[in-house]
């Protein structure tokens, strides 16, 4: 697939509650608004907690949304989605009921207090490449594929439970 400026990657999280229908949920309620589209979403994955690892396993996935929303807005509606679905940030990388980053928006780069893209960590994160890879492999990111950046990572860490019918949207 070639990505143009309206394809955002996002990945999507969730450790807390009813994992699998939060990550539906925020794709369903994503897919509402009149200037997003969820167009391909990967496999679900279950993958250890990063960085403070006393706690759930969380359920992960990546999807690629067709928007026409500037950056800094696409995360002011992701933020609402994440409110909308109770999120709350009591403690860094703590648990969550749903976590949606802006992985990449087509070619923008962006860096300021609220928002980096591309995402400064995804690259050193399996939970983010190994779904980010099944829908984009051959998307380069710097100087190597995602499946490549993907390989580097240690594969133990993510477990794929479900493919990618998990998620259908509704009309």
């Amino acid at each position: 697939m070639k990505l143009n400026n309206n394809v955002a990657a996002i990945g999507l999280g969730s450790n807390l509650g009813a994992k699998k229908n939060n990550l539906q949920t925020a794709l369903k309620m994503i897919n509402l608004h009149p200037q997003c589209e969820v167009l391909k979403v990967s496999p679900l994955y279950a993958t250890l907690p990063w960085g403070k690892t006393d706690q759930p396993l969380f359920l992960n996935a990546a999807a690629l949304i067709k928007t026409f929303l500037p950056p800094l807005l696409f995360l002011d509606f992701l933020l609402s989605v994440e409110m909308k679905l109770k999120r709350k940030r009591l403690e860094l990388w703590g648990p969550r009921t749903i976590d949606l980053d802006i992985l990449f928006l087509g070619n923008h780069t962006c860096k300021t207090p609220k928002l980096t893209i591309p995402h400064p960590y995804m690259l050193e994160r399996i939970f983010v490449l190994a779904p980010l890879a099944d829908i984009l492999p051959n998307q380069i990111i710097q100087t190597k594929t995602i499946l490549e950046w993907k390989n580097q990572l240690d594969q133990n860490a993510v477990k794929i439970i479900e493919n990618n019918q998990w998620y259908q949207p509704s009309f």
